[in-house]
């Protein structure tokens, strides 16, 4: 997993609530079992109309979104079912940091494991944030200080994050990642229990 420690980069305004992880990746999509291609069906719906072209006053379809790697976004994001293809589609398009007045558990438990910093704020922050947003402007996201500024603005922010899921983002560490770091503790293990039971 890439680690994550700072980004300056446009944000893309989403200000909807309750933005559900079938909107995110439609069901039609999740028969892979592959974190990559799914960027393209990210927002499937809203992006694209029946014949599969793009929706022009979508967001993503507009510069200087389409290269987006934040999004602000309006409260309980991620809600809906548990797929870990809504984080898998958000970080296949770029989206590395979203920020929100509150997200769904298992949505925002998903975002770590992926690679993504998902930022709880008070709305009237974050609808500040939304307003640089919209005006195509730089936010800049520093996991290290945990604080958010957007010099156009004068936003200087902070905000907090649980120390271990911080660690592991600084790190790169998903699940497997943390196994691995016990490596020589692990094969210590079978190497005694193999000596211990041979047989086994």
């Amino acid at each position: 997993m890439e680690p994550f420690r700072q980004l300056c980069a446009v944000a893309a305004p989403l200000p909807v609530l309750n933005v559900d992880t079938d909107m995110i990746i439609p069901k039609q999509f999740l028969r892979t079992i592959k974190r990559t291609g799914l960027g393209v069906n990210l927002f499937d719906e809203m992006r694209y109309d029946d014949q599969g072209k793009e929706i022009p006053d979508f967001v993503l379809n507009r510069p200087p979104y389409r290269n987006a790697q934040i999004l602000v976004a309006g409260a309980n994001f991620g809600c809906g079912s548990s797929r870990e293809h809504a984080p898998w589609a958000l970080l296949d398009f770029g989206i590395r940091c979203i920020i929100a007045p509150g997200f769904a558990d298992i949505f925002f438990s998903n975002c770590f494991k992926n690679g993504i910093l998902p930022i709880v704020l008070p709305k009237k922050n974050v609808d500040h944030l939304m307003q640089v947003a919209q005006a195509g402007d730089t936010i800049s996201v520093d996991l290290t200080a945990q604080t958010i500024t957007a010099p156009s603005e004068g936003i200087d922010l902070s905000f907090e994050i649980d120390s271990f899921k911080r660690h592991c983002l600084l790190n790169g560490l998903d699940d497997i990642g943390l196994t691995l770091e016990k490596s020589a503790a692990i094969d210590a293990y079978e190497q005694k229990r193999g000596n211990a039971r041979p047989w086994m």
